[in-house]
C-alpha cells in the first residue's frame, strides 16, 4: 500500500454560526462539508439552518 503524500484540492472544513457565537447562549452549531481550495481561496460561508435558534442564520469558516 503506497500513502499518498500529495494533498487534493478538496478539503473537510468546519462552518460555525456566528449569530450562536455572538449571543452568548450555550451550544453551537455547526457544519462540516467539503470544498475545493483551488476554486474557493478564501472562507466560506454559508446560510445554514441552526436548530437551537430555529431559523436560518450566517454559518462561517473556523480554523
Amino acid at each position: 500500500m503506497a500513502n499518498k503524500k500529495a494533498k487534493g484540492n478538496r478539503v473537510q472544513v468546519i462552518l460555525e454560526c456566528t449569530e450562536m457565537k455572538n449571543s452568548g447562549l450555550p451550544g453551537t452549531s455547526r457544519y462540516v462539508t467539503v470544498k475545493n481550495r483551488k476554486n474557493t481561496a478564501e472562507r466560506l460561508e454559508l446560510m445554514k439552518y441552526n436548530p437551537i435558534l430555529k431559523k436560518m442564520t450566517l454559518h462561517k469558516e473556523i480554523k
